[in-house]
């Protein structure tokens, strides 16, 4: 059986595994004070162009998630976000656990525009009875989105200006960031990041990694004791050179991209054999994420073989990282026409 329903199905990349084998008999600084975090962090500055950018490791992308909203907001303000922002529908309700409200706008294929946020924002700011509402301070965006779309560096600019414009924070969520950077579409580069947002972060659960991700913060204001909400929200590792060795093989001979890009690669081999069979797809992606529809029969057959995430009654199949060249041979032989059905995506 070949797993297409997520992209951490796997353990780690082989590097990984051997450099964690070639220290396990050393001993280091634990709560990520040690020698490998300071390598990791400091190649991260390094290839981002922003030398006093803090980074901080976490194990997972939803401790991440509502961290760095709690760290950032005031009790009565809130964070913009796409209705299918992972934040808003696949957190267990995490931000909201913290007392923050997230307002959700419409997305389409999975993106926000700069318009409704100026206009959310607007409506706060310029509507004249503040004091009973909360104050939107953040704006939430995934690159790519959870439906494995991109924004384009104009985009990001558009909405940046907005930010700046509502004194907001942009955070962009990167668990599958690696997968975004190496699209084929792709017009964004690191330092545009680094340049365009208040936080950003590298995934690595979903890109190579056994667990973890690399928390930027490029604003002053959100720095300040930003590990003590780690520390509180228990978010920072005993073991915490487990994330920065991770990392550190990751990035020092960009291992983390040239994996990534193999993926998206290997998926768009996947799309061109759906696209030959005229079997449509939900959204357009140029990313690992591919999300195809699909009749009954097809999900028979390829369900012989394949695991792939379903959602309601679109039958989605999720392209995941470690594609198999041996499959676009497979589909080919088996895809079947049918009755489709298109509905609304569930992250």
């Amino acid at each position: 059986m070949i797993r297409f329903n997520n992209d951490y199905n796997h353990g780690a990349h082989p590097e990984i595994l051997e450099a964690l084998a070639s220290i396990n008999g050393n001993s280091y600084g634990g709560y990520g004070e040690d020698e490998w975090c300071e390598k990791a962090a400091e190649l991260i500055r390094e290839k981002i162009h922003c030398a006093d950018a803090a980074v901080h490791f976490f194990p997972g992308a939803t401790q991440a998630n509502f961290i760095v909203t709690a760290a950032a907001l005031s009790p009565v303000q809130s964070v913009i976000a796409a209705d299918t922002g992972h934040i808003n529908c696949h957190e267990a309700a995490s931000i909201e656990n913290t007392g923050h409200k997230i307002l959700e706008l419409p997305n389409t294929d999975g993106k926000i525009s700069a318009k409704q946020i100026a206009a959310c924002a607007a409506a706060y700011y310029e509507g004249g009875e503040p004091e009973y509402l909360t104050e939107p301070k953040m704006v939430y965006l995934s690159f790519p989105t959870e439906q494995g779309t991109l924004y384009s560096l104009q985009e990001l600019k558009d909405i940046h200006d907005v930010c700046r414009k509502y004194d907001m924070y942009l955070f962009v969520d990167g668990a599958r960031l690696g997968y975004g950077l190496g699209s084929e579409k792709n017009d964004v580069a690191l330092e545009d990041l680094a340049a365009l947002t208040d936080v950003f972060y590298f995934g690595g659960t979903k890109c190579g990694a056994l667990f973890g991700e690399a928390v930027v913060i490029t604003a002053d204001a959100l720095k300040k004791r930003f590990k003590a909400y780690m520390k509180q929200n228990g978010a920072v590792l005993a073991k915490g050179w487990l994330l920065g060795l991770q990392f550190h093989c990751l990035l020092e001979h960009d291992l983390y991209f040239t994996a990534t890009r193999r993926a998206d690669a290997l998926a768009m081999k996947l799309r061109e054999v759906f696209a030959e069979q005229g079997i449509p797809f939900w959204v357009e992606s140029f990313t690992n994420q591919q999300f195809v529809i699909l009749s009954p029969q097809q999900q028979d057959i390829l369900g012989k073989n394949y695991t792939f995430e379903k959602t309601g009654n679109t039958h989605e199949m999720v392209s995941s990282q470690w594609g198999n060249p041996r499959t676009a041979e497979i589909l080919r032989g088996s895809a079947q026409a049918g009755q489709r059905r298109k509905r609304k995506c569930r992250h």
